[in-house]
């Protein structure tokens, strides 16, 4: 039985992929999990929203060219910037699948966003998707100029691995003396695959859309070893010191098995000085923030993320004493 705390669009939404009866993804092979996870994204993607362009590149990785999708609104520059990550567990999903998200991002903060396609396992196991995302973080700081950007007001962050991967960047580039980062903006990020024993895993394991077994099939894919799984790099929660952080927006939602991780990473960041806004959208399910189609509380989040891009760099830092859990 589905929990009485599901919002009522969310429970329809779940009833209706139940009765379709499709095959649970982690029973299939990567590239067919793929096919199904961007087919079943379109009818409740919500509409592209306009922006003055849209540009595909390829700039050069340490491992290789790394493609990005740059969304440029119509607001003038020099415009504050959004490195976006999507989601997927690091093997699904990809710049097509997320691009109703990049759009409104942009045109609703008057922003730059730049969507990384980094490598995907089990092809490409960890840390492969955290080179390629740093190294698109380098590239845009780099090329501010070139893009319309104010070098100064640069967020990182995404949704599920991709908010994994906005914070890990965010710890490398504070350790490697990389890019200045103005804001990490996680939407229910992974932040610990050393444990899945959270009572929102409990409470949520199953039937909620990502489930238990999805996740461990994604960490299996994703990692080389299981102990890569206590890397920071890999679960950030664990790093030994958060301190000198970014300020960080993190989403969650409510009927999500990724929501107490997440949540927990808010603490953390907050008992290490980092100013953090932290919000739970009740009701809710992994991966909302995606469907605004059929959800319209993602249409909440989408705006939120957006109006911190927005100030980042300026009243978001200020934020820290209006952080609750």
């Amino acid at each position: 039985m589905l929990s009485e705390k599901l919002d009522l669009n969310v429970r329809l939404l779940l009833e209706a992929i139940r009765a379709e009866g499709g095959p649970p993804l982690e029973t299939l092979p990567p590239a067919e999990a793929r096919r199904l996870a961007a087919e079943s994204l379109k009818p409740v993607e919500g509409t592209a929203e306009p922006v003055r362009s849209v540009e595909n590149l390829r700039i050069p990785g340490p491992e290789g060219d790394i493609p990005i999708r740059v969304y440029t609104s119509d607001s003038p520059g020099p415009r504050p910037a959004m490195v976006y990550f999507h989601g997927g567990g690091w093997v699904v999903c990809d710049l097509n699948t997320h691009d109703v998200v990049c759009r409104a991002i942009a045109r609703r903060a008057g922003a730059v966003v730049v969507a990384v396609d980094y490598r995907l396992a089990p092809e490409h196991k960890f840390p492969a998707a955290v080179i390629d995302c740093y190294a698109a973080t380098v590239w845009v700081a780099a090329n501010a100029d070139r893009i319309g950007i104010d070098r100064n007001r640069v967020t990182v962050g995404g949704d599920s691995a991709g908010g994994n991967l906005g914070t890990v960047v965010s710890l490398k580039s504070r350790d490697e003396n990389g890019p200045a980062i103005a804001l990490q903006a996680m939407v229910y990020p992974v932040t610990d695959l050393s444990s899945f024993a959270t009572p929102s895993y409990q409470e949520f394991a199953d039937g909620y859309q990502l489930t238990k077994a999805e996740m461990v099939w994604f960490r299996d894919h994703y990692l080389r070893t299981t102990e890569d799984a206590r890397h920071p790099h890999a679960s950030p929660l664990l790093a030994a010191d958060l301190r000198g952080l970014p300020p960080a927006l993190i989403i969650t939602a409510e009927c999500d098995p990724l929501r107490d991780e997440g949540e927990a990473y808010a603490k953390r960041l907050a008992a290490a000085g980092v100013p953090v806004t932290s919000t739970r959208y009740a009701g809710m399910i992994h991966p909302f923030f995606s469907l605004s189609g059929a959800i319209p509380q993602a249409l909440d989040a989408i705006q939120q993320v957006a109006d911190a891009v927005a100030s980042a760099g300026g009243r978001l830092t200020r934020l820290a004493s209006e952080t609750s859990f």
